[in-house]
């Protein structure tokens, strides 16, 4: 259903938000990435355990922006200088702005 001119489309043929099966994508597809990675770093184990916590909290239903953002964060300073993870990396990130954007101070 189309919310009007401007707005996103919000579900697909079911009730799903668009929004979440977008994000539930992009953090699969960088979890199977950075598991087929061969090149140990320091950062990874943390990398792997807040992907684990973000697809347990996307299965849950449409998770709340701060949390999202706190997620790329994390996820970002742990996985942005590994090359090889970039693209997957943008992808999380452009779902998790399809959520909104983080409120300015």
């Amino acid at each position: 259903m189309l919310q009007g001119v401007g707005q996103q489309e919000r579900t697909t043929g079911g009730d799903e938000d668009v929004r979440v099966a977008a994000l539930r994508t992009a953090v699969s597809r960088l979890r199977r990435r950075l598991a087929a990675l061969p090149a140990d770093f320091p950062d990874r184990t943390i990398a792997e355990d807040e992907l684990a916590d973000l697809a347990e909290t996307i299965a849950r239903g449409a998770p709340e922006g701060p949390r999202l953002r706190h997620s790329l964060l994390l996820l970002a300073g742990a996985l942005g200088s590994v090359s090889a993870l970039s693209e997957a990396l943008t992808e999380v990130r452009r779902a998790v702005e399809g959520f909104g954007e983080s409120p300015r101070g």
